[in-house]
């Protein structure tokens, strides 16, 4: 075999060698970027059921301030504040279901949620003197609504958030953040109320 045959050899096997490789990385990168468009699809799934039990939530204070405002119609500044409160929680609600992966979004919807129950939690401890208010079959029943309603946005939000902290795990540890970096995967926000009174739903025991 000349040397001419010989370099030519080496040459093709450095080419294949290169090529493989190549090929393996691609292979390699794919893998990672489908298991992270797996895990983001995940966690916005996750998000689209809180979202549907806000929404309810937002459908119920309404007509909860309404019955209410029959009774303490001089306590306008308390239900006013509950139906701002409730406004703009459910704006920021519509701007991060649009979008889940916006952490900001997230963020202004949690501040919000958590002015929501601050407000709440101050017209029901309001209510407790209203003796009449409390006896209100329609008032009772919209607290239970709203009571059941807040637990299951509990139990939506914890499994949101496992979905976050799978997602998140997946993106920063390495080599995976290499391909997050590169693909812009950016990090999700856990939906967390970090005030501990406002992070308790609602106290509603009208019987």
């Amino acid at each position: 075999m000349g040397s001419g045959t010989s370099a030519l050899l080496i040459v093709g096997i450095a080419i294949g060698a290169v090529v493989l490789l190549a090929i393996i990385l691609v292979v390699w990168g794919v893998g990672i970027y489908n298991q992270l468009v797996t895990l983001r699809n995940r966690f916005k799934n996750a998000f689209a059921q809180i979202d549907v039990q806000l929404k309810r939530r937002y459908d119920l204070i309404p007509n909860l301030v309404e019955v209410a405002k029959k009774y303490l119609s001089h306590e306008r500044e308390t239900l006013e504040a509950v139906i701002a409160a409730r406004n703009a929680a459910s704006s920021a609600n519509v701007r991060a279901s649009a979008n889940p992966t916006d952490a900001g979004a997230v963020q202004q919807l949690m501040t919000a949620e958590g002015a929501l129950s601050g407000t709440l939690g101050r017209l029901f401890a309001l209510a407790e003197a209203y003796p009449d208010l409390k006896a209100n079959t329609t008032m009772a029943q919209l607290s239970e609504e709203l009571t059941s309603t807040e637990n299951k946005v509990s139990f939506a939000r914890q499994a949101y958030n496992d979905a976050v902290m799978g997602y998140n795990t997946a993106r920063e540890i390495f080599p995976n953040t290499i391909i997050a970096g590169i693909c812009s995967f950016q990090p999700a926000q856990l939906f967390e109320i970090e005030n501990a009174v406002e992070r308790q739903a609602p106290k509603v025991a009208f019987t």
